[in-house]
């Protein structure tokens, strides 16, 4: 029997300590969950997207860990043709993209994570913030970033 894939199998979630190691840990988490979905299921993933999603991973979880006490809990699913990247943490205050400066040394990240993903959305959580991403899994045929239609 074919046929879709089951919604768990495209779907993993996972508690990081909050650590030094947990950023690295959710990079490494990442890519073994894309490889795993392209080896079982068949579903192409570019190496734009595979790229994308551990420097999106990485970029979230130190924030996470630099600004909120305690664990992260981070959420991968595959919905479609687009990675969705789920990152919980306890603090309650919303993250804002800086101004561009590029006399700015460092905190670049959350600008980094909005210009390379599909979608970006932050929400305020009893306990913390719930930040989720959408990555594209594949290349866009007209070479558009991320997916998305020039303006």
């Amino acid at each position: 029997m074919t046929g879709a894939p089951a919604t768990d199998a495209l779907r993993a979630t996972m508690a990081l300590e909050g650590d030094g190691a947990c950023i690295a840990e959710a990079r490494h988490l990442a890519e073994a969950f894309l490889t795993r979905v392209q080896a079982e299921h068949g579903l192409p993933v570019s190496a734009r997207a595979m790229d994308v999603a551990r420097l999106v991973v990485s970029e979230l979880v130190t924030n996470a860990r630099k600004y909120a006490p305690g664990p992260v809990l981070m959420d991968l699913r595959v919905a479609g043709a687009v990675l969705e990247v789920e990152i919980w943490d306890s603090d309650p205050v919303l993250p804002v993209a800086r101004a561009a400066d590029p006399g700015r040394v460092g905190q670049h990240g959350l600008e980094i994570v909005m210009a390379v993903c599909q979608g970006f959305e932050v929400q305020r959580e009893p306990l913390g913030k719930r930040i989720t991403v959408r990555i594209a899994l594949l290349d866009d045929p007209y070479d558009h970033v991320a997916g998305r239609s020039p303006l």
